[in-house]
């Protein structure tokens, strides 16, 4: 009826005629339209005056039902404070061509699906009833029409209000009670202590546990929840039936972790697994550990559900469910939140719908909504992806119940994203020991002699007959007796904890890295030919770019010849070898597919009609999946993405690329909060690759940083390894190192930007059959080892300048190593290598970046503790600057010919600054 809507309100004189039509030969319209007039007739229609027309009251009907659908939530009863719309203008009769007079007509109920007696009054009534009492629904800027339509079936026919049996009830009241008295327990027996309390939202507990219970009983397996730390200790104990005992240990401390290492976390941001049994069938339930970044677990849930969703092979995305807990502030202030919902409908990201819940406090810390937000709700935010909206009222438990149960079904039908907006309040300040009132008296004025959700549902049941008062006390006095007894327990043993998102694919995998952290990652000659070969078969109807015709052919030369791989054939090496293996490997980040620098191409386009061919997606019909993905223009939602994926399954190669290096800027939370440090707080493992194109290239500061030095001041309890391969076959063997290991750790790569067409960094055939990763490269053309008196260490493209250098200059007695892994720190292979130049006693660190960036400032006492007498440790490498690099080129030049002098000892006019070296053969894209 949406078309009718909108052509009644633009052109009366087009309705006219067509009812005129309609009167001459009903058969002359389509089956709609005939449908139309003949309800419109058979309700006893009249004409009205509308612009000079006389328009059909059902016109206006329609219109009415519509605007109630469109409308009506902005006049619900949704504040449980009392700060409610009496009215809206938009809903007056007036609006709709009517009058007082018109409420006893007999109007039918167009196409309302509830029941009326017939007249405007009562259809205006059972309109207001399903979307005006205490539930308000924003869905009608869906574009599907299938999904408007069922959610109006479910709601209409019922007026938005279920009937709930006795026991149904007794169920709800009794979480309510267990809510409540848990809350008050822990404020009475640790005074001072923060919780972030759920009080006056106590109703997302009967939501979540319905959310739970219906979802298993339509085919849900699984559902991961992200939350921050409002209200979490009561999800965890009354959801997830986290004991009792172990929430209580965590406050006085007892408790023992998993292991005797890391650092651990405060109670409300830990994690939690279980499978909870109900009705239908036992489900899992897990709420991942989340920083006090809020929002930013968000996109991290995702990925361990599309995860687990591949691992399951629930390619219906039905089976496990992601459900994620925002309050309101942050919400709609929250970049992630944006980020999160646009990867919510693009195909490398999908999980079939997530289940938004917003518990919405109507305050942030001490901001009131009309400092954070301009829009109504916190929810506006969330209407680019057309999902429904449940704004409800958290003062009315069956209400919330069932919004609950419409989200779980629509999700699981409609495999799209669903919003429960959770009115309620905030009982306590921001934490207990927060005084509200300094900011906001009169509203907590409010809401300190305003009852609580358990009192005023109580009063409601008994009343009803469903609940007597005896029973409610019952309920009451049991709650405490648990946790009395629980308390007890709690100090009788120390109880585990139990982490949330270990699942049996990590058994096997070693928590802490071994003494012998090697791995063969070598692979035969013969294989590697095959995978090469197999790269370069397109399907016979399918016409490569001219240009990539020679590069792709180059490629299999260098192979068949054994010279000269290149840095994309040695990854495509890589790549192929572990899915030939079965490893799956994900590689997503922005331009990926091609390469920013135009060096990849993992997936060719047909020169003549553009369809797409991934050749390692094709190698073999029993290897691994391989999906190669462009992503969204984000940085921070699309590695918390990936890094979740990861954590879910360590079968998986996870790789990603920063666009440019610096760009991995704009993920540094999930850096510090998750990638660095998961597993020290949490004892969560991960194997996230991660690839940051670095160099000093004089394109200016932005993209001659990928914040090495950032990455290295977060390093320590071996939780990262933090590399800068010079040559592709190290790339090669890092790459599969990551899998072939027993254990799992993030790996962050400084990779080659100018280089990677540089034939001096190609790689020879052996080195990828014979040797596997070195962390340390000595000098492959060094003088007489007793000769050196000066030796540079250095990383990354610096070495290349380095050695053209010498070799121009003819010095001889200066060696160049390469410390490829910075870490875990390789301090016996550099004492080994140091052994080995006895009469050095100029021992140096050489870097591109300044001072105060790069590798110097983590080398610098490392390097000293390995140091023979009576050597000394000098720096080579740019001044100390605010900015990562100059924005001349000319100064940039000059700057690097001046650190090859000064570290080679020669002149710096002699010195010849190497240009952009594969920019002249295939020019690449300029920055940003």
């Amino acid at each position: 009826m949406e078309r009718f809507d909108l052509i009644n309100r633009a052109n009366a004189d087009y309705i006219d005629r067509l009812y005129e039509q309609y009167q001459r030969d009903p058969r002359s319209l389509d089956e709609a339209w005939q449908a139309y007039f003949a309800g419109f007739e058979s309700a006893g229609g009249r004409g009205i005056p509308s612009g000079g027309q006389h328009v059909p009251l059902t016109i206006g009907v329609h219109n009415l039902v519509h605007t109630y659908r469109e409308l009506g939530h902005f006049i619900a009863h949704l504040d449980p404070l009392g700060h409610n719309r009496p009215s809206h203008p938009l809903l007056e009769l007036s609006q709709f061509g009517m009058s007082e007079p018109d409420l006893n007509r007999i109007v039918g109920r167009a196409d309302f699906y509830g029941p009326t007696d017939g007249t405007l009054r009562d259809l205006i009534e059972k309109l207001r009833d399903t979307y005006c009492r205490t539930i308000g629904v924003e869905y009608m800027d869906i574009a599907d029409k299938a999904q408007r339509e069922w959610l109006a079936q479910r709601m209409e026919p019922i007026l938005n209000r279920p009937a709930f049996s006795a026991e149904e009830s007794r169920a709800i009241l009794y979480q309510l009670v267990a809510a409540e008295e848990l809350e008050k327990f822990l404020h009475t027996r640790y005074q001072g202590q923060k919780r972030f309390s759920l009080e006056g939202a106590e109703a997302l507990i009967p939501l979540l546990n319905s959310i739970v219970d219906d979802g298993a009983a339509i085919g849900v397996e699984e559902i991961c929840m992200g939350m921050s730390h409002r209200g979490r200790l009561n999800v965890l104990a009354h959801v997830l039936n986290k004991p009792y005992e172990v929430l209580f240990s965590e406050f006085q401390g007892t408790i023992i972790p998993q292991d005797s290492e890391g650092d651990g976390d405060v109670k409300y941001h830990l994690g939690y697994a279980n499978d909870r049994p109900t009705k239908t069938r036992t489900i899992h339930l897990s709420l991942s550990p989340n920083p006090s970044h809020l929002e930013l677990v968000n996109p991290v849930v995702e990925g361990i559900v599309r995860a687990k969703q591949s691992y399951r092979g629930d390619t219906a995305r039905e089976r496990v469910v992601p459900l994620l807990m925002h309050g309101d502030a942050a919400f709609t202030g929250q970049g992630i939140v944006h980020e999160t919902l646009n990867l919510s409908e693009l195909p490398g990201y999908r999980t079939g719908g997530t289940i938004h819940v917003i518990i919405n406090n109507q305050i942030g810390f001490t901001t009131s909504p009309m400092e954070g937000r301009f829009t109504p709700y916190p929810t506006d935010v969330a209407k680019m992806i057309q999902a429904p909206i449940f704004h409800v009222n958290g003062d009315d438990p069956e209400a919330v119940v069932h919004a609950a149960r419409l989200a779980i079904e629509f999700r699981e039908r409609f495999k799209c994203d669903v919003m429960i907006d959770l009115w309620c309040y905030r009982r306590h300040g921001h934490n207990e020991v927060d005084e509200a009132s300094y900011t906001q008296p009169v509203m907590y004025r409010q809401i300190a002699s305003h009852p609580s959700v358990r009192e005023i549902y109580a009063q409601k049941v008994i009343r009803e007959g469903k609940v007597s008062q005896a029973a409610h006390e019952e309920m009451r006095k049991v709650a405490r007796e648990r946790m009395e007894a629980a308390i007890n327990q709690a100090k009788e043993y120390r109880p585990r904890q139990r982490t949330a998102s270990i699942n049996n694919l990590w058994k096997g995998m070693l928590a802490v890295t071994p003494g012998d952290a090697s791995s063969k990652t070598t692979v035969p000659r013969d294989k590697l030919l095959k995978i090469a070969e197999s790269l370069g078969k397109l399907p016979a109807d399918f016409t490569v770019h001219p240009k990539l015709k020679k590069v792709l052919e180059a490629r299999l030369d260098a192979v068949k010849s054994g010279v000269g791989i290149d840095w994309a054939g040695a990854e495509a090496l890589a790549l192929g070898s572990l899915l030939l293996e079965g490893t799956p490997v994900r590689f997503t980040g922005q331009d990926v597919q091609r390469g920013t620098f135009s060096h990849r191409h993992a997936v060719l386009h047909d020169y003549n009609t553009g369809r797409t061919y991934a050749s390692l997606a094709h190698l073999d019909p029993k290897q691994g999946k391989f999906l190669i993905i462009n992503t969204m223009l984000s940085e921070l939602a699309v590695l918390g993405f990936e890094y979740g994926f990861s954590s879910a399954d360590p079968r998986n190669l996870v790789v990603w690329e920063a666009q440019f290096g610096d760009f991995v800027n704009g993920a540094q939370p999930i850096i510090d909060q998750f990638i660095a440090a998961a597993h020290s707080k949490w004892h969560l493992m991960n194997g996230l690759v991660m690839l940051l194109p670095h160099g000093f290239e004089g394109q200016g500061p932005e993209h001659s940083n990928g914040y090495l030095n950032r990455f290295l001041a977060l390093c320590a309890e071996d939780n990262l390894q933090v590399c800068v391969p010079t040559h592709p076959a190290q790339y090669f063997h890092l790459l599969r190192r990551q899998i072939h290991r027993k254990f799992r750790k993030p790996l962050v790569l400084m990779m080659p930007k100018s280089f990677l067409r540089f034939e001096p960094s190609g790689s020879r055939i052996e080195e990828f059959t014979d040797n596997g990763f070195q962390v340390v490269l000595d000098d492959p053309t060094a003088p007489e080892r007793d000769s050196v008196s000066r030796v540079l260490f250095c990383t990354g493209k610096v070495y290349y300048s380095l050695a053209q250098a010498r070799e121009k200059e003819q010095v001889k007695d200066v060696a160049l190593v390469r410390v490829e892994q910075l870490y875990p720190f390789p301090k016996r292979e550099i004492q080994n290598v140091l052994a080995r130049y006895r009469k050095a006693r100029d021992i140096c660190w050489v870097q591109e970046e300044p001072r105060n960036r790069g590798a110097w400032s983590f080398m610098q006492d490392r390097l000293r503790e390995v140091l023979p007498d009576p050597a000394v440790l000098n720096y080579f490498g740019r001044d100390a600057s605010a900015s990562p690099a100059t924005g001349s080129p000319k100064m940039h030049q000059i700057e690097e010919a001046e650190i090859i002098s000064h570290a080679l000892d020669i002149r710096a006019k002699d010195v010849v600054v190497q240009q952009q070296p594969a920019t002249a053969a295939s020019p690449r894209p300029v920055s940003d």
